[in-house]
């Protein structure tokens, strides 16, 4: 997510070799974000090859704004 904060999108390659990740791995997770509308996919060709980008949902955005206000809450109240 936090990858796609700071993208307008991002192809499938370009993620999987940034997250260091198999295509069985990455898929199950994008998925899984797709269903809860964090993310949208964009499925096209470029030539004969399947080609996939990801960009992030306002709502993802939210979620991801509040995820990370909760980790630096969690954080203050251990200091």
């Amino acid at each position: 997510m936090s990858i796609l904060m700071v993208n307008e999108s991002i192809d499938f390659v370009s993620l999987k070799s940034l997250l260091d990740l198999t295509d069985g791995n990455l898929a199950s997770h994008t998925r899984s974000l797709e269903e809860l509308a964090y993310i949208s996919s964009h499925k096209r060709f470029i030539g004969r090859k399947p080609s996939t980008t990801y960009s992030i949902t306002d709502k993802g955005r939210e979620a991801f704004i509040c995820h990370i206000n909760a980790l630096e809450a969690l954080l203050k109240n251990n200091e």
